[in-house]
């Protein structure tokens, strides 16, 4: 029984941790696509988008209200803002997008141009970005590589000592005989 509850938390933790170096590896790799992969940093999208989620952006060649955008400049000193479409307007032949957190009680002060927009939401993933955020950490990363590996190579050379054993064990028999 014991044998068997570590077995399912070896698989499990195994399980995770492939899946955190997928989504480190994706969220890496989506900074040159044109799908980007982002965390959620504040609550102005609550209950639709909570905060620490991932979302998942694909630009659109048009926007109508309702859709949840993603807009603004992505750098280490600037983070992107997402949040809904309320209504949109011509000013000077050009289409103005006004937007609005769900959990704000206004629209936002700045209008948002067609060019400043990087996408729109196509998923998004409660809570995930958080855990991204942590095994991004120098530390965590070389656990989540380490540890899985370590297992695996253990698990291998449990598996050869069995066969060598059992060799062993026919070896013995047939000489007896």
């Amino acid at each position: 029984m014991k044998s068997k509850i570590l077995e399912i938390i070896y698989w499990a933790f195994l399980t995770c941790s492939i899946v955190i170096i997928f989504l480190l590896l994706f969220f890496t790799l989506s900074a040159n696509s044109k799908v980007k992969i982002l965390i959620v940093q504040s609550g102005s999208m609550e209950p639709a988008i909570k905060t620490g989620s991932i979302v998942v952006i694909h630009p659109a060649t048009d926007y109508k209200a309702g859709d949840i955008i993603t807009f603004g400049k992505i750098s280490k000193v600037e983070s992107p803002t997402t949040h809904r479409i309320v209504k949109t307007e011509i000013k000077d032949n050009q289409t103005i997008y006004i937007t609005k957190g769900d959990a704000n009680n206004g629209t936002d002060l700045k209008e948002v141009k067609k060019s400043d927009i990087i996408g729109r939401v196509i998923l998004s993933l409660p809570y995930v970005g958080y855990v991204i955020n942590f095994s991004k950490k120098p530390i965590i990363f070389v656990l989540l590589l380490l540890i899985p590996t370590a297992t695996i190579i253990y698990e291998e050379i449990k598996k050869i000592r069995n066969e060598v054993a059992k060799n062993k064990t026919k070896t013995g028999e047939a000489k007896a005989n």
